[in-house]
């Protein structure tokens, strides 16, 4: 080849290495030398300046934070709170209640005095309205326990017992027991046994628990009294004073049995302190106990031995 052409080609390879360059592709050696030209020229080593960046991984979008905090702003910029309600709520409707009817016509009243009024405080003391024992007498504190029952039950609270309250109290308790009508004593005389009837007798009724000195049928004095026990009762029937004594003292439970009068055994009638003390609320060992000192001191002198004794109920 002459010169000419050897010129030539080497321009021509000159100009395809700049395209080559320009282009970003690797170059090739031109030529027919041997085998190894055919073989593609390794490619340069990259340097680490050369090195692409890695593929960015997309992070999460980021939070925006207000420039601000809310405890940074002044208290004209905060948010004002919802203020309550103003109006109350509605209150539910009630259906007022109907005046209480007329009373009727006045059965007992304050100053009244009598077995009724007795048997309304008994009533009035089974509903514990009434506080005391009954006494007989239509008081202050009898008008003040009617006017509360009558208030209770929708009734006028007078505190007089007309007909509708009276009414209403039957309705609603028990006929008081002889017991509860006087329980504190007393009671009026029971009617005397027949026994009674003729001679001297001291006649004693369990049912009114009194003691009743008669003479001929005739009623001298009473007086309250009470008996023994249910396991020390006191016997009934006709018996007769057999022993007076003013100053006994019981030999068997060792306490004192003033102007003691026996009968049967060693049951007497006699004065009791304790019956004086506690009233119905103990009992006897099956004596007939007195708790009237200057009544029983009297009948002692009255009686004689041989006046009968009758016990009934």
């Amino acid at each position: 080849m002459g010169r000419v052409a050897t010129a030539r080609a080497r321009a021509t390879a000159g100009a395809v290495v700049a395209l080559t360059l320009a282009c970003g592709c690797t170059a090739q050696a031109v030529g027919t030398a041997g085998k190894d030209d055919e073989k593609a020229a390794p490619p340069p080593r990259r340097t680490a300046a050369d090195a692409p960046d890695p593929t960015p991984t997309r992070s999460p979008t980021p939070k925006i934070k207000s420039p601000v905090s809310r405890a940074e702003l002044p208290p004209s910029k905060l948010p004002e709170p919802t203020p309550p309600p103003t109006s109350a709520p509605p209150r539910p409707r009630t259906t007022p209640l109907p005046p209480p009817p007329p009373p009727g016509p006045v059965v007992m009243a304050q100053g009244k005095r009598g077995e009724r009024v007795r048997e309304l405080q008994a009533r009035l003391r089974q509903l514990a309205w009434f506080h005391q024992y009954p006494t007989g007498l239509y008081g202050p504190a009898t008008a003040a326990a009617v006017k509360g029952f009558q208030g209770k039950r929708g009734l006028a609270p007078t505190g007089a017992t007309d007909t509708r309250t009276w009414a209403r109290l039957l309705r609603m308790t028990d006929e008081p027991t002889p017991g509860a009508l006087y329980p504190d004593g007393g009671m009026p005389p029971a009617k005397p046994d027949r026994r009674c009837l003729t001679g001297r007798v001291l006649c004693i009724s369990k049912e009114s628990r009194t003691l009743t000195w008669m003479i001929d049928g005739k009623v001298m004095s009473t007086m309250d009294v009470r008996f023994g026990s249910e396991y020390t009762p006191t016997r009934e029937g006709a018996f007769k004073v057999f022993w007076k004594s003013r100053h006994h003292v019981s030999t068997l439970y060792d306490t004192p049995m003033p102007y003691a009068m026996f009968f049967s055994g060693g049951q007497a009638v006699h004065y009791s302190s304790d019956f004086a003390a506690r009233g119905y609320g103990g009992a006897s060992h099956g004596c007939v106990n007195v708790r009237d000192k200057g009544r029983i001191a009297d009948l002692f002198k009255r009686v004689r031995d041989g006046d009968r004794v009758v016990i009934y109920r």
